[in-house]
């Protein structure tokens, strides 16, 4: 065998244990008790904004099942931006049909931040919940359940958004996989009263706390962040609250190719260098700890080095307790299928990740959604 190298060995040690301390750290959220509903007044209303554009397909579905939500004081409000496939007038048909549904008609400016700007003027109530068009609520208590997590105190309150589940889909399994890692970190950093982000396909937040806080006017030079930007600024250790019941939960359409998921994800992350700094540099330790974790693993491993067993005894060890997490949050979080896979698909996702932050170097993603 090959002379291991002092400083080889305890570098893997040391990446081994930051790594699994952040996971240590995430365990707060799937071993955290499941509460159900609570009960409170619903006289206050709510108001649900959805913004769309060239969405007539996904609205048909959507629309119908925001209507059928049992709350008992709610309102619809769709921002169709500059849409040319009929949005238009599918939206005019439900407003003459619904007392409690309306939308407003991006004429001058574009993008969602601008639409959800002018719709949260237009809102009735001070509570407002967001989803996007291709998404469905999971429950016709999705209203009721987000409306109930706000307290006195919680201005924000972040729920879960699945992606509908694909069968002999590698590439679906990934990316429910990547929605259940983000999930497991945002969900745990805010029961640690360190909150970063939160996911528009299912956020709710507070009018006062949009029009105090000047909305998207610190990050309106970028299109994205209209939901992890918002909440990384305005987010602190008392103002949120999680809303995790699987009634709760919204469901999207997930790509189905590769080519479309890795544009959506270079969206994704291409605006956490505007996160807050701390929060920057938590989240690279993390991704790096991953990295270099299993490169570290597989150089020990192709050299055969003299230290090898112990090397490979640290990789079980935390392979085992990692699994131990992501198989508790996919019971939690409804994606139990993915629990013989999680431990395949995360260095998987590892090394897309790199390829997403290197190309995201050098060409910055320029998208409406």
């Amino acid at each position: 065998m090959v002379a291991l190298s002092p400083l080889f060995f305890y570098a893997f040690v040391a990446i081994g244990i930051v790594n699994i301390s952040y996971f240590v750290y995430f365990s707060i959220f799937p071993f955290r008790p499941q509460r159900s509903i609570q009960t409170n007044s619903e006289e206050e209303g709510i108001s649900v904004i959805v913004c769309a554009q060239n969405e007539i397909n996904n609205l048909r579905t959507l629309i119908p099942k925001l209507l059928e939500q049992e709350f008992s004081v709610f309102e619809i409000l769709i921002v169709n931006d500059h849409s040319t496939d009929g949005s238009l007038e599918l939206l005019r048909e439900f407003d003459q049909k619904h007392h409690n549904f309306k939308f407003f008609n991006l004429t001058e400016q574009t993008g969602k931040k601008a639409g959800i700007t002018a719709t949260v003027a237009m809102a009735q109530y001070d509570r407002l919940v967001f989803t996007d068009a291709d998404c469905i609520p999971a429950s016709k208590h999705w209203l009721r359940a987000m409306h109930s997590a706000f307290t006195p105190n919680a201005e924000i309150v972040l729920g879960y958004g699945a992606y509908l589940k694909l069968k002999n889909s590698f590439l679906n399994k990934l990316i429910r996989f990547e929605t259940l890692l983000t999930a497991l970190q945002y969900f745990a950093y805010a029961l640690r009263k360190n909150t970063y982000m939160g996911v528009g396909r299912n956020l709710a937040y507070t009018k006062t706390l949009f029009n105090t806080s000047g909305g998207f006017e610190a990050h309106k030079h970028v299109k994205p962040g209209d939901d992890d930007l918002f909440v990384n600024q305005n987010a602190t250790p008392t103002n949120v609250a999680l809303c995790i019941n699987p009634e709760a939960f919204t469901i999207s359409q997930p790509k189905t190719t590769w080519k479309s998921w890795f544009i959506q994800k270079r969206r994704h992350v291409g605006v956490a260098h505007l996160y807050q700094a701390k929060h920057q540099v938590q989240l690279t330790l993390f991704y790096c700890s991953q990295v270099l974790f299993f490169l570290f693993f597989l150089g020990a491993a192709f050299t055969a080095t003299a230290h090898f067993y112990i090397i490979l005894c640290l990789f079980v060890v935390r392979e085992l307790y990692v699994w131990s997490i992501y198989a508790t949050t996919a019971k939690k979080l409804q994606e139990r299928d993915l629990i013989p896979f999680t431990l395949l698909l995360e260095p998987f996702l590892v090394s897309l990740q790199m390829l997403i932050f290197i190309s995201n170097s050098l060409v910055n993603p320029r998208r409406w959604k």
